[in-house]
């Protein structure tokens, strides 16, 4: 898979929603570097170790900066200001949303599906 990266424009609509750089201790990675990097992992489906190094960032920096945003709400936060822009602009068909439900494992005693 290619080493695909966010592109000017959508890295501009994300930024506002990410966490403000603390203006103490040590500085973090770049913020756009790691969304890149951990959007190329959950393209690919690749190990955190097999992440390639043109993407500059430490495999375990990106996946700790995952699971930051996963716990504050930033990933909610940017997936909900998508939704609102896409909605806006009459970009999604609201009748043909559907959830899927085929990742929640079944709960015990639960008859076996087919």
């Amino acid at each position: 898979m290619s080493a695909t990266r966010l592109s000017d424009a959508q890295w501009e609509a994300i930024r506002p929603h990410l966490p403000p750089r603390p203006r103490m201790g040590r500085p973090r990675a770049d913020d756009r570097a790691v969304l890149d990097a951990v959007l190329f992992v959950m393209r690919s489906g690749c190990r955190w170790g097999d992440l390639p190094p043109a993407y500059a960032v430490h495999p375990s920096t990106a996946w700790r900066r995952l699971g930051r945003w996963e716990a504050d709400g930033t990933w909610e936060r940017v997936w909900r200001a998508f939704l609102t822009s896409l909605d806006a602009e009459s970009k999604l068909r609201w009748a043909e949303a559907f959830l899927d439900g085929t990742f929640v494992p079944a709960k015990r005693g639960a008859p076996a599906s087919g």
